[in-house]
């Protein structure tokens, strides 16, 4: 059962609430894009090894996002949120102070950590709080503006700190919105909600689907380096394998599973997810190789690339208004195929970045593209991942979109990096030259998935509404 905003105690601070989680979460993943080579060239990364400042966060947001989104729905998401900021608080300021390369990895692991238990609870509030109707879509357009919005002004942001603060500030920017979003939780989220249930945590499961995502994005993350064929990949993929295997054997028979298989009899929660996977694996790689190719093949300061990001942003607000009008005419599947495409052919345009600069033909155009066709996307993705879905399931529902995009970008990025390592060093001559190559080419890759994921949003997700979510 879900509630009419009506009831809810303080409605403003509960949609304060939504967007500031779901914001911060968009912003911490994309704050540090532009600030990569700065923290390479301090702490002394590695090339191979400067992606874990990402993807050291998304193994724990990914691996514990179906656990936090459970946690929500048994324990009460207003304890859940509120631990989940103070953690993000705690390990934001360690990786402020971060004296080495392992202690901010280490504190992007426990950001990870912070975010997989508000992450969830960010679109499950929403589900659990709203009946169908316009008054959910405003919810979910504020919480669909609040992931890309976020995504897009954390690379603006990120330039302009690492410029006038370095790249510790970017770090310490997440501490006065957790704090914001803790005072506003405090006084919006319900402590009793509708829709939370009193059922014994399925800790085995826990721990296997866990075990089994953390060890698969690791596999992932490292089989560029070690190699893909390599013995020690295969066999961490098989592990992974069989921890999943065993997680769905487990589910299947326990009485109150973390996740509840008849949710995939759900199709717009399995076409939704299918989307979110490719889709986050595109724009992922669209920020992490834009930044480094302004800054590494154009010659561009960090504070340059970073406001050159702010016409993604733009268009982002832009490319949710557009989703939302379009949904109600063509229905959430035609419009999503419409906006996917739309991504892909911006990041299409972005893999044919000229080698000098050029304001139009290489930034503001295929922003245009890529921005209206993500933006979209994500605002009506939430929907169509929670249509459906009861609202005592609502967390675990949120869980298991909000892991398929992290899984999309984590799994996405390290093969796109390790593509455009293979492109690089095949293509000699002038060094900046090839890196440019390489970028290229992971952007190119990265506009095939999107597609690739349009496609298979539109066979999946039912075509009968015309966005009621």
């Amino acid at each position: 059962m879900t509630t009419d905003i009506r009831t809810v105690m303080n409605p403003r601070a509960l949609l304060l609430t939504i967007f500031l989680l779901q914001f911060l979460v968009a912003l911490d993943v994309a704050l540090l894009n532009v600030a990569l080579p700065a923290i390479a060239s301090d702490l002394a990364f590695t090339q191979t090894g400067l992606q874990w400042v990402v993807n050291g966060y998304l193994l724990t947001f990914a691996g514990l996002m179906l656990l936090g989104g459970r946690l929500g729905d048994l324990w009460g998401r207003r304890r859940i949120v509120v631990t989940g900021l103070g953690l993000f608080i705690a390990f934001s300021v360690i990786g402020t102070v971060a004296w080495s390369a392992g202690s901010l990895v280490a504190a992007r692991a426990g950001q990870g950590v912070a975010a997989a238990l508000i992450a969830p609870a960010s679109l499950a509030l929403v589900a659990a709080n709203f009946t169908e109707g316009p008054l959910r879509r405003r919810a979910l357009g504020l919480w669909g503006m609040a992931g890309a919005g976020g995504g897009a002004l954390g690379v603006v942001l990120s330039g302009i700190l690492v410029q006038a603060f370095g790249w510790r500030s970017v770090l310490a920017v997440n501490i006065p919105i957790a704090a914001v979003a803790v005072f506003a939780a405090l006084r919006g989220v319900p402590t009793r909600e509708r829709g939370t249930a009193r059922e014994p945590l399925d800790v085995t499961g826990a721990l296997l689907v866990t075990a089994a995502l953390s060890v698969l994005v690791y596999a992932v993350a490292e089989g560029g380096e070690n190699g893909w064929g390599s013995g020690i990949t295969i066999s961490r993929l098989a592990v992974a394998l069989v921890l999943l295997a065993a997680f769905v054997l487990v589910e299947s028979r326990t009485s109150h599973p973390l996740m509840p298989l008849r949710l995939f009899r759900v199709r717009s929660l399995v076409g939704a997810n299918a989307f979110g996977f490719l889709l986050s694996a595109g724009q992922l790689a669209a920020f992490y190789f834009c930044s480094l190719y302004m800054q590494q093949v154009w010659g561009l300061r960090p504070s340059t690339a970073g406001l050159l990001f702010l016409p993604f942003s733009v268009c982002v607000v832009l490319g949710i208004k557009l989703a939302q009008q379009l949904s109600s005419v063509l229905g959430v599947r035609n419009t999503l195929l419409v906006h996917g495409l739309l991504g892909a052919i911006g990041l299409a345009w972005f893999s044919r970045m000229p080698r000098d600069f050029a304001f139009w033909t290489g930034v503001v155009g295929p922003s245009l593209f890529a921005a209206v066709g993500i933006g979209g996307c994500l605002v009506l993705l939430g929907g169509a991942g929670t249509s459906g879905v009861p609202a005592h399931d609502a967390g675990i529902a949120s869980g298991v979109l909000n892991s398929s995009r992290q899984l999309g970008g984590t799994i996405g990025l390290a093969a796109l990096v390790t593509i455009a390592a293979d492109t690089t060093s095949g293509a000699g001559g002038d060094v900046t030259a090839a890196l440019g190559a390489g970028y290229r080419a992971g952007l190119g890759i990265g506009a095939v998935l999107l597609a690739v994921g349009a496609v298979l949003g539109y066979l999946l997700i039912p075509g009968r509404s015309k966005a009621r979510d």
